[in-house]
């Protein structure tokens, strides 16, 4: 599943090459005060609601290691503009940085972001480098529904799963399964 699942949001590039470590600290890249942003925006992405938000599982620090201990040199440089963008995208609509926009304005911010880089990716040319805040929407989800709490209280959990069901009922709003 992990295999699966890595492969669509992250290539499968990245699964058959590996993660390869360019640095020793997280630090090298990201700060704590970067930490904390992309905490903030992936807490607009998955939000609290009868379960814990993106927030709640540090995908920001999820990011940080992510980004330092698997992804190219090119695709960090890209990555770490993201924060910047982001700001600028909020700046130009709000007049204000993305952490001062209340949550209805950072929502309509990442909309845009959002809007733009499904733009940009229908169009790219297959060689032309990805969009950074598409990175940042697939680390939220990956670290996400990686998470414990993602993977026990946004998705439906059985630790040790028993026999092999094919033909479990799905009720239409049940949370889908992390495990089986």
């Amino acid at each position: 599943m992990a295999l699966l699942m890595g492969g669509t949001i992250i290539g499968a590039e990245f699964f058959l090459s590996g993660c390869k470590t360019t640095s020793n600290k997280v630090e090298d890249l990201f700060g704590t005060e970067d930490v904390s942003f992309f905490n903030e925006v992936g807490d607009v992405i998955i939000p609290e609601t009868n379960t814990p938000g993106a927030k709640a599982t540090n995908v920001g620090g999820f990011m940080a290691i992510m980004v330092r201990d698997c992804y190219k040199p090119e695709d960090q440089k890209i990555f770490l503009t993201a924060k910047n963008n982001i700001d600028k995208a909020a700046q130009k609509q709000f007049d204000k940085d993305f952490l001062a926009c209340d949550m209805k304005q950072r929502t309509a911010v990442l909309n845009t972001l959002d809007t733009e880089q499904k733009e940009y990716n229908k169009h790219k040319d297959k060689k032309a480098p990805n969009h950074y805040f598409r990175m940042v929407k697939e680390l939220t989800l990956l670290g996400y529904f990686t998470s414990k709490p993602g993977c026990t209280q946004a998705l439906r959990y059985v630790a040790i799963p028993g026999k092999f069901e094919g033909d479990v009922p799905y009720k239409k709003g049940d949370r889908a399964w992390a495990t089986r």
